[in-house]
């Protein structure tokens, strides 16, 4: 399914469904700490029911799973849902094909509405009341977020380089370590509770961080096969002359908690 935002990648189309296989084997990367930030914050833990939307191929629900949640998963790929049903085998996991703007949960249905490096696709005006209606009284939403830094790794750097040629509009990059950006219309109903960013650094093959690179949004989702392949061969030969057998990528974490207004707080 496309999916055209003006405000991303310059209004150029994308389907995760065309790179839903190579997204879920090359992009479960991240570090244990990752989720140990989240186990601190006491969420996503045993006893509570936990919704992640853009779940993707159900990264978050998987590798949380092991701290006794009971997790829903969606996202608007139905390709990438399905790589989430088969990655998630033997585990008592709900997944649902559709858009978060049209999720429709019973009210007060979860204790913790996740987003793992999904947010910024959202109709926040349009989302953000159901957010309200279908969390418990004293529900979190929670954003994460992991970005590589090219300013800062020679390698990560190099390789977004590479990215940009092939789509020169591609707004994924220049990161740098900020906080997530919180839309203004969640002060309506939400507080922020905490947030943090902290580095990370996330181990590579060649191999691995050739596929996680093809399987983001700038390659993989959005060209030809025929640019992809290209870009796939260069970027390889790039590697064989920058980067060892196994290395390092400098990343950053970054995580907010809002959490839900009371109703008199409201009135």
């Amino acid at each position: 399914m496309d999916i055209i935002d003006e405000n991303i990648d310059g209004g150029k189309a994308f389907d995760w469904g065309k790179t839903s296989a190579g997204y879920a084997k090359y992009r479960d990367i991240y570090p244990q700490e990752f989720y140990d930030k989240i186990v601190q914050r006491k969420l996503c833990i045993n006893g509570q029911k936990a919704l992640d939307v853009g779940t993707g191929t159900g990264v978050l629900p998987r590798n949380m799973y092991r701290y006794g949640a009971k997790w829903t998963g969606t996202d608007i790929s139905k390709e990438q849902i399905e790589q989430a049903k088969i990655l998630s085998r033997g585990m008592n996991i709900d997944y649902y094909a559709q858009s978060t703007e049209n999720i429709d949960f019973p009210n007060h249905s979860f204790d913790v509405i996740t987003a793992c490096q999904c947010f910024w696709y959202f109709n926040h005006e349009q989302i953000m009341p159901r957010f309200f209606d279908m969390l418990k009284s004293d529900g979190r939403i929670l954003i994460l977020y992991m970005a590589w830094l090219p300013f800062e790794d020679k390698i990560a750097g190099a390789s977004e380089n590479l990215v940009l040629k092939y789509s020169p509009k591609w707004s994924g990059a220049g990161e740098r370590v900020h906080p997530i950006a919180i839309p203004g219309c969640y002060s309506e109903k939400f507080e922020v509770t905490y947030h943090e960013e902290y580095p990370l650094k996330v181990r590579f093959t060649r191999e691995s961080w050739n596929g996680r690179m093809k399987a983001c949004r700038g390659i993989g989702a959005s060209l030809s096969q025929e640019e992809v392949f290209a870009w796939e061969q260069e970027h390889i030969k790039l590697l064989l002359e920058i980067a060892p057998a196994e290395f390092d990528v400098l990343h950053y974490g970054a995580m907010v908690e809002l959490k839900k207004k009371h109703l008199k707080t409201l009135l």
